[in-house]
Order: C-alpha cells, then structure tokens, then sequence
C-alpha cells in the first residue's frame, strides 16, 4: 500500500543563494510512503499523515542546505528510519526558482527498507 502527501507546504531558509538563505521561501513536498496494509481501521495501525508532516517540517527546521537534493535526502533518511516503510520517496519542489523561467525545479530522493 503506497500512503501519500503532495504538495506538502514548508517554509525553510535553503538554497545556493545568501538571499534564499535570509528570506527564506516555502518549499513543497510530495511524499510517497509504501507501508504494510493496516489489518484494522485505525491510524496506529498505519502511518500517521501528521506524523510524516512534523517530521518533513522537523528535518527542514534543523537542517540549512544550499541544494535540494540534500534537503530530499535529509527528509528522505529521516523518514526510512521513523516509520516502518519498505520503501519511502520524497521529491522536494521548489516554485519559481531564481533566475529561471520555470513553474518549479524539483529533486527526488528514495530509500529503500533491506
């Protein structure tokens, strides 16, 4: 069963530039968690949405990166090693990056439970 949160919005002070870094900006997450199926219908019994969300939030506040590739893996590592996950993808999408003409660039970490 894959459990899933897009376009998760979080706030952090990343990037390459000293401007990103002291302004800030939001950055969003989409989150893909491949999990046993719950044999009950109760969230203990599966992985909790609010819990995924404190973590990506957690890491962001703890972490200052300059790539978003790193802030993937960050969150990517952190989430493999909370939750009881075969297999845990974390793209990490950033709107309107500097000096591009683009919607949003994007980097994806995955990890997998062996």
């Amino acid at each position: 069963m894959i459990v899933e949160l897009h376009g998760l919005e979080v706030f952090g002070r990343h990037g390459v530039l000293e401007e990103e870094q002291r302004e800030g900006q939001t950055f969003l997450f989409d989150v893909a968690l491949e999990v046993a199926e719950p044999d009950e219908d109760r969230v203990e019994a599966t992985v909790d949405y609010r819990e995924v969300a404190a973590t990506v939030q957690d890491v962001s506040d703890r972490v200052r990166v300059d790539l978003i590739e790193t802030l993937a893996a960050s969150v990517a590592d952190a989430l493999a090693a909370r939750f009881p996950v075969a297999h845990v993808r974390v793209r990490v999408r950033k709107p309107a990056p500097a000096g591009i003409p683009a919607e949003w660039s994007a980097a994806t970490a995955e990890r997998a439970r062996r």
